[in-house]
C-alpha cells in the first residue's frame, strides 16, 4: 500500500511513524534537519519510546539518518540519491505493475477505473487544483495500478520508493504544472486496462523519468537540493 494514500495508525509507534514520515515527505521537516526527541515529543504529543521506535523504522526506510551519538536527522536530498531512487522506483514499480496486470481480476479493474476517474476529475478541472488532494488521488491511482500484485514485499518497497520520490517532486511542484500529467496517467491507465504489460510499463517509466528530468534541471541550477 502506498503510504501517501489514507491509512489509519494502529499503535502509538505507527502513529508517530506515519506523521513524521508525512512531514518529511511534505518538506515540513527539511532535508538535513536534526530530529531531537524532546522537540518531537512537544510537536507530536507522543512519548519518547514510541518516538524512538518510529525513528528506527524511518531509519530502515531511508527517511532519516544517524551518525554515531549525534542522533537522528532527516535524510539529505542529493542528485545521486534522486537518480538511485528514480531507477529503483521504475524497476520495482514496473515489476509490481506487470504482476498486477497479469493477475488482476474484475475487482482490480473496478478499483483502477474508480481511482483514475477521481484523479481525472481534479486534473481536468478548471482553475487551481488543491495540491494536497491531487497528491492523495495520485497516490491512490498508482496504488490501484499495482493493487493486484501478489508480492507483499514488492508492494512495500514500491511504496517506500514512491514516497522517497515524492520528497523530490514536492520541491518541483511549480515546474510540474507545465507537463500534461493527465495525458501521462491516461497512457498508463489505458494500457493497463488493455492488459498490455509492455505499453503500460513503458508509459509508467516515461512518467517517472519525466519527473527526474525536471528535477535534474533544478539540481543543475541550485547545485544541490538540501534546504531549497
Amino acid at each position: 500500500m502506498l503510504t501517501s494514500a489514507k491509512k489509519q495508525p494502529t499503535t502509538l509507534t505507527e502513529d508517530a511513524y506515519l506523521r513524521i514520515r508525512n512531514d518529511i515527505v511534505q518538506g515540513r521537516l527539511t532535508a538535513g534537519e536534526k530530529l531531537r526527541i524532546e522537540a518531537l515529543r512537544n510537536t507530536y504529543g507522543i512519548g519518547p519510546t514510541p518516538l524512538r521506535e518510529a525513528l528506527s523504522r524511518l531509519l530502515s526506510d531511508g527517511f532519516v539518518t544517524t551518525e554515531g551519538q549525534r542522533g537522528f536527522s532527516v535524510t539529505p536530498l542529493t542528485a545521486e540519491d534522486l537518480e538511485d531512487v528514480t531507477s529503483m522506483r521504475v524497476l520495482l514499480e514496473n515489476r509490481a505493475l506487470q504482476n498486477s496486470i497479469l493477475k488482476g481480476d474484475d475487482n482490480w479493474e473496478a478499483n483502477l477505473v474508480a481511482a483514475f476517474h477521481r484523479l481525472s476529475r481534479i486534473e481536468t478541472s478548471e482553475g487551481e487544483r488543491d495540491p494536497v488532494e491531487w497528491e492523495r488521488r495520485n497516490a491512490e491511482f498508482h496504488q490501484a495500478l499495482i493493487g493486484a500484485c501478489h508480492s507483499h514485499w514488492l508492494r512495500r518497497f514500491a511504496a517506500i520508493l514512491y514516497d522517497q520520490h515524492r520528497r523530490y517532486r514536492h520541491l518541483a511542484r511549480a515546474r510540474l504544472k507545465g507537463r500534461d500529467l493527465h495525458a501521462e496517467h491516461t497512457a498508463i491507465y489505458e494500457a493497463a486496462l488493455k492488459r498490455d504489460v509492455e505499453a503500460a510499463c513503458a508509459a509508467n517509466e516515461r512518467h517517472i523519468q519525466a519527473t527526474f528530468d525536471t528535477l535534474r534541471d533544478l539540481i543543475s541550477e541550485e547545485d544541490h537540493l538540501a534546504g531549497c
